[in-house]
């Protein structure tokens, strides 16, 4: 499960993986990142960008596919903040199910949203 936390609310989300994707502030550019949810923890285990610049330069390894960069970062989080900016749209969150969003679709946009692996509540 993956948790969206604010500063006044939390709301649980049944998914085992998500891409979170939106454009860049400066270039424009859609970037995508595709997320697994293994062992408490968000495993980055694909991310691609259309286009390079203003910070977004591919690493070494990469690969051109229709017109993006594609690479493999392996990165552990115990968390990943969000912060919205008036330069950007909001950002896009698919769930593993397919379903597609814009991450206010689930919270109040404009807050700090904090994405944080989480369990379900025990029913007693």
């Amino acid at each position: 499960m993956l948790c969206l936390a604010t500063a006044v609310t939390t709301v649980m989300l049944l998914t085992s993986s998500i891409t979170l994707s939106w454009d860049h502030s400066v270039e424009k550019t859609h970037w995508q990142e595709h997320y697994q949810i293994t062992d408490n923890q968000l495993h980055l285990v694909e991310a691609s960008v259309q286009g390079s610049g203003a910070g977004m330069e591919p690493p070494p390894g990469a690969r051109l596919e229709q017109g993006a960069w594609h690479w493999q970062p392996d990165i552990w989080l115990e968390q990943l903040t969000l912060a919205s900016s008036e330069f950007t749209g909001d950002y896009t969150l698919c769930l593993d199910s397919g379903l597609c969003r814009p991450l206010g679709h689930w919270l109040l946009s404009g807050h700090k949203v904090t994405l944080i692996p989480c369990d379900a509540p025990e029913v007693n």
